[in-house]
């Protein structure tokens, strides 16, 4: 067994101190890495860099002296080797964890946290040995610290050892490497509760302050996991853990086999005082957690043939991203639907969302979702100003084609078969088996199903840049899909009004003094006055702009209005001349129109 040991050495400077200890060959050289990324965010993040202080030294037990000291040699900048003089070896070493995304590591004086991947060195010649993880607190203590640090407890999926309870600090067991990375860890005195589904306890963990219902939540997020669970046949996990992070503002989620780390604003959970409100921030947390449970399933055990085994070395490239995380960004908000926890209408509401964001701009129209799964590691994660135009995400391109899917499986099968029966089959023969897919795995099954060759179809979706036609599809279930305008400058809402609706084809954020641009659409007014991402416009036709004057302002003027605007790039200011043009029918509404046809879409299928 290798043994590790995380202390949180020093609060205010976020350090975490980390011991690994195991038996080793005298004279046998050993190979220590930390990975170069982690399953679910695809793009190189380079952990080791956050190693501050490394050293090994004989840990032999029988030996007179238990400190003598190893040379530590790095080869490369995420890998160490040493050849070893002892019957037992221990690597000592200190991670800087400052970091509170959803991916890394934590640490202050409220709470910790950490990945075991951006934490835990991985013995390279022992892939396969049981690890046994001791969290534990520092053995010296200042009066102050003992008082805060002693109310600090676990949540973990790591399988508890005998002698250590739930929340408890103490000693934890995973059967290899690549489970002790797979289960992140938070410490400190946060709030947990728990409920349970077909006999599998889950946990809810709120790493920092809150005010949100508890029993809501509880009620609430069941629902969603009994849909998920229903939709599989099965549940593959003893016990699952949604641990999330509040912060004033924040969003995000990552998957993992047995839990998930969510990133939300404290704010975003039900409001006890509204039991009845579902607001759109907690329409959004829902959606996260059903994103994110559903991943259990698709990607943490279905995955891509070229994930099995993991190369966490370096870039493992996929051409099935639209599947993994479009498939699943599909379910997030249609679960919610059906689960009862959102209207039809509201549901149609984020799925009009989800096409204005993919038809808004060209990028659909110069990048395939194929190439942008695989090309994720430089496009997507690491997206230039020029992303909205010149690419096309998986998620949401991919959410479309699976709408595609599940609406031509229910036709073509006369309502027997849906995209419920695909990913059940997928469940069955891939993610059971442990076998990793391909792209004709995903359209041999659809074939089946609709007793129908779609191949042609289905690829040319997939690995073609052309926009996906689901209008038809639509009609024939009693939907309508509408080009329309957009209602305000900086917003995805659409309006059918044939009036004039100013448009300048940018997105922005407020800030205290003016709007920082986040995204320009090429050819729009806002490209053309020069406008450009991360520019701050501070005034428009010499009238202080805020995310409302600027509306109230465009609402004022007639179409084709130009204007001088001032804005700042980096330090220096600039003019430019803006035009207030009418709005494209660029934005997507997808409404109802036939309450007796839709039910062939919206009624349950889970088969």
């Amino acid at each position: 067994m290798i043994h590790y040991q995380i202390t949180p050495k020093n609060l205010n400077s976020h350090l975490f101190l980390v011991t690994l200890s195991f038996a080793t060959q005298v004279n046998k050289t050993y190979h220590l890495s930390l990975p170069a990324w982690l399953p679910g965010s695809y793009m190189i993040r380079d952990f080791a860099k956050n190693i501050t202080e490394i050293s090994a030294y004989n840990s032999d037990p029988k030996a007179a002296q238990n400190t003598e000291t190893i040379a530590l040699n790095k080869t490369d900048k995420q890998t160490w080797k040493f050849t070893a003089t002892s019957v037992n070896t221990s690597i000592c070493y200190q991670v800087f964890a400052f970091d509170l995304s959803v991916r890394t590591a934590y640490l202050d004086s409220e709470r910790g946290f950490f990945n075991g991947s951006s934490t835990f060195l991985q013995v390279q010649e022992l892939p396969e040995e049981c690890c046994q993880l001791t969290i534990a607190l520092p053995k010296e203590l200042t009066t102050e610290s003992s008082q805060q640090l002693n109310s600090w407890r676990v949540a973990t999926g790591l399988t508890r050892a005998t002698g250590t309870d739930k929340y408890q600090l103490g000693d934890y067991i995973a059967k290899d490497y690549q489970e002790l990375i797979d289960c992140p860890v938070a410490i400190g005195n946060f709030d947990a509760f728990e409920f349970v589904v077909e006999g599998v306890t889950h946990h809810l963990v709120f790493t920092s302050q809150h005010f949100g219902d508890r029993e809501r939540l509880k009620r609430d997020i069941a629902k969603l996991c009994q849909h998920h669970i229903n939709l599989f046949g099965e549940v593959p996990f003893k016990e699952y853990w949604f641990i999330t992070h509040l912060l004033g503002s924040g969003f995000g989620g990552l998957e993992h086999k047995n839990s998930t780390i969510l990133q939300a604003s404290r704010f975003d959970l039900p409001n006890p005082n509204k039991p009845d409100e579902t607001s759109e921030n907690y329409q959004t947390f829902l959606s996260l957690c059903s994103h994110e449970y559903f991943h259990a399933w698709n990607v943490c055990r279905i995955k891509p043939k070229e994930f099995i085994p993991y190369n966490l070395q370096h870039e493992v490239h996929t051409r099935q991203l639209w599947a993994y995380e479009g498939i699943t960004s599909y379910y997030d908000d249609f679960s919610l639907f059906r689960s009862g926890l959102i209207s039809f209408e509201d549901y149609l509401l984020q799925l009009s969302k989800t096409a204005t964001r993919v038809y808004r701009s060209q990028g659909e129209l110069k990048q395939s979702v194929s190439d942008s799964s695989f090309d994720t590691w430089t496009k997507f994660y690491q997206q230039g100003p020029d992303g909205v135009n010149n690419i096309v995400s998986y998620y949401t391109k991919g959410a479309l084609i699976a709408l595609w899917l599940d609406l031509t499986i229910r036709e073509k099968s006369a309502g027997v078969y849906s995209l419920d029966t695909l990913m059940r089959e997928l469940w069955i023969h891939f993610g059971r088996t442990n076998i990793g897919t391909r792209e004709e795995d995903f359209i041999n099954i659809a074939n089946i199903l609709c007793n129908d060759d779609i191949t042609v179809a289905f690829q040319a979706l997939l690995n073609s840049a052309q926009r996906i036609e689901l209008a038809p599809l639509l009609k024939q279930v009693g939907i309508a899909f509408t080009a329309q305008k957009f209602q305000k400058l900086n917003s995805l809402e659409t309006t059918d009004n044939k009036a004039y609706s100013p448009y300048i084809g940018a997105q922005y954020s407020a800030l205290p003094l003016g709007v920082k641009i986040t995204q320009v659409i090429e050819n729009s007014p806002a490209a053309e006055a020069g406008l450009a991402v991360n520019d701050i416009l501070l005034a428009v036709h010499n009238i202080k702009v805020t995310e409302k004057s600027l509306q109230q302002l465009a609402d004022h003027l007639p179409e084709n209005t130009e204007l001088t605007c001032h804005y700042f790039r980096d330090d220096q200011l600039m003019t430019g001349h803006i035009v207030f043009l009418d709005s494209p029918l660029a934005a997507i509404a997808i409404t109802e129109v036939d309450s007796t046809l839709s039910k062939k879409w919206r009624c349950k299928n889970l088969l």
